[in-house]
């Protein structure tokens, strides 16, 4: 896993978010948020990659469920916070600022309901989707691919 961040140091995460490496809806979703996060705050890991098993295992949380995007916003906190499905998607969001935030609305919706909607196209992703077809990422996005 990689050496906890500084906050003068951007060349190691702050702020991570573990996603399905397999999944082409959620390959599609972390290129969209690589394009639009030009500050490089944002951070990614496969749940099925080592930097993303450590973290699980670390904390005894399941290394099998790749149904769930896992968003750490401080990765190298000691006290870490660990957001999941829709809390996630809205924190990242939140993170990248500007008309993103615009999206922030949704918390009033109740994360019960959220995340029955996130469960629901979590299950027939693939379905629609299909599986990650491999594509060659600017070298600067790829460097913020943890493996």
């Amino acid at each position: 896993m990689p050496e906890p961040s500084t906050a003068s140091s951007p060349s190691v995460p702050q702020r991570v978010l573990l996603f399905d490496g397999e999944c082409g809806l959620c390959q599609g979703l972390v290129r969209l948020l690589l394009r639009s996060d030009r500050r490089g705050k944002l951070w990614f890991a496969p749940l099925q990659g080592e930097t993303a098993q450590a973290f699980l295992r670390a904390r005894d949380l399941p290394t099998t469920d790749f149904d769930t995007a896992v968003y750490v916003p401080d990765w190298a906190g000691r006290r870490v916070t660990i957001l999941v499905r829709t809390d996630a998607v809205l924190a990242v969001l939140a993170a990248l600022g500007g008309a993103w935030r615009a999206v922030a609305w949704c918390r009033a919706i109740p994360r019960s309901w959220r995340d029955a909607a996130y469960r629901l196209v979590a299950r027939v992703r693939y379905r629609l989707f299909g599986a990650y077809r491999p594509r060659v990422l600017p070298p600067e996005w790829q460097a913020r691919i943890l493996p």
